[in-house]
């Protein structure tokens, strides 16, 4: 077993995490069982001037997390379904943190399948944060949870780094901000992965 990231890990430059993130194994601890999957796809939220960020407003209380301690998750609900995970980065005080969009499920597939049902083939189990929380049962009853911590239901667990060569950046998926918001490009993810949340039109458009 691989061990978890440690607080040092999260606690760096955000798009340095981000990237570094890719490969790395989040692991969701449900009933006993691990379910568990590599990371193919991240994006970058970075300080209150980020204008598609949850703290371009400044300090509220649903984006609180974004603000503490790195190693924590912020996990949110958007549109009344679904759920959101993230990572905190950089110091405490400063509001940053990354968006797990995708994994490629490794580990309690048969939970995973039959949490989002049978209709849906193992790509797309898992592809979407809102798939990827539906499948790992995360919702808000893990925002603000210590990654770190030995007792944590949800950790993410060091692999391999990735070769340059596998990594494609791109602008950030669906959001909202001004022309630097929109095309910064924050999203981090393994080319040529069939577990992938964004288009394959969009994703190869990026990769040349």
């Amino acid at each position: 077993m691989a061990a978890r990231l440690t607080r040092e890990f999260y606690a760096r430059d955000t798009l340095t995490v981000a990237r570094e993130l890719l490969g790395k194994r989040l692991v969701r601890l449900y009933e006993g069982v691990r379910l568990a999957g590599h990371i193919t796809e991240v994006e970058a939220y970075i300080g209150e001037d980020d204008r598609a960020s949850h703290a371009s407003p400044g300090p509220t209380a649903r984006n609180a997390p974004m603000y503490g301690p790195p190693g924590y998750t912020y996990v949110y609900l958007i549109y009344g379904v679904n759920h959101c995970l993230n990572v905190v980065t950089e110091r405490e005080g400063f509001p940053a943190a990354i968006l797990i969009r995708a994994i490629e499920p490794l580990e309690g597939l048969a939970i995973i399948q039959q949490r989002r049902g049978p209709q849906h083939p193992p790509t797309d189990l898992t592809c979407g944060p809102g798939r990827l929380c539906a499948a790992l049962d995360i919702d808000r009853r893990l925002n603000a949870c210590d990654l770190c911590a030995p007792d944590a239901l949800l950790w993410l667990e060091d692999a391999a780094p990735l070769p340059e060569a596998q990594v494609a950046r791109s602008p950030r998926i669906g959001v909202r901000g001004d022309q630097v918001a929109l095309d910064a490009r924050w999203r981090f993810y393994i080319r040529d992965s069939a577990w992938l949340s964004g288009s394959r039109s969009f994703n190869r458009r990026w990769e040349d």
